[in-house]
C-alpha cells in the first residue's frame, strides 16, 4: 500500500513532512479538530490501518488529552492482538464504563479525516467511530439517553447506529 510515507521528502510542505514523520516514529497521529460553532470537536487517527491492519478511529466531543490517551491505549491494545467487534458493547476501552465501536460511512470521509485522506491517497482505509455514553451509561440510541448530549456525536454510520447494532 503506497502513503504518504513513499513520497519524497523534497515534495512535502513542513506540515506534511512533520505529520509523516510522527507516523513513521511512533506508527499513529492524531489529528484533532476543534469544534466549531454546531459542529462538535473531534480527534482522529491516521496509521492504525498502515501498521496494524486495524480501522482508523474517531471520537467526538472528548478533551483532547483524552482523546488522545483513549486512542494511544487502543492502539497499543491493538498493537498487542486485540480486535475489537462492531456494533456490540465493549467494555475495555473506557476504564469505567462501557463504548461501542460502527464503521463510518465513505461519505462522511471529506468533512472528517482529511489528513488520513490525503495520507493513504483517497478513502482505501477502514474508519470505525467510537461512540461514549452519558453519565448514566446510556447510549444515544437508548431512551433516556441525556439530551444535552444530543449534539456531542453525530451518526457517522451508514444505516445509523441502531441498524448496526449486533444481536
Amino acid at each position: 500500500m503506497r502513503t504518504a510515507l513513499d513520497a519524497p521528502p523534497d515534495m512535502l510542505d513542513a506540515g506534511e513532512a512533520n505529520f509523516v514523520d510522527k507516523v513513521r516514529d511512533y506508527g499513529w497521529f492524531a489529528t484533532h479538530v476543534t469544534a466549531e460553532e454546531g459542529h462538535p470537536g473531534f480527534a482522529y487517527t491516521t496509521g492504525f490501518w498502515l501498521t496494524l491492519q486495524v480501522p482508523e478511529v474517531i471520537v467526538f466531543s472528548l478533551k483532547s488529552d483524552i482523546a488522545h490517551d483513549v486512542l494511544w491505549d487502543m492502539f497499543r491494545d491493538a498493537k498487542a492482538g486485540a480486535r475489537r467487534p462492531m456494533g456490540t458493547s465493549v467494555p475495555d476501552i473506557f476504564g469505567n464504563t462501557d463504548a461501542y465501536l460502527f464503521p463510518i460511512a465513505k461519505a462522511h470521509y471529506p468533512d472528517h479525516l482529511g489528513w488520513s485522506r490525503w495520507f493513504y491517497g483517497g478513502d482505501d482505509f477502514p474508519c470505525v467511530q467510537l461512540v461514549w455514553p452519558d453519565r448514566a451509561a446510556l447510549f444515544p440510541w437508548q431512551p433516556g439517553f441525556d439530551a444535552r448530549f444530543s449534539a456531542d456525536q453525530p451518526d457517522l454510520s451508514e444505516k445509523g447506529w441502531v441498524s448496526s447494532l449486533s444481536q
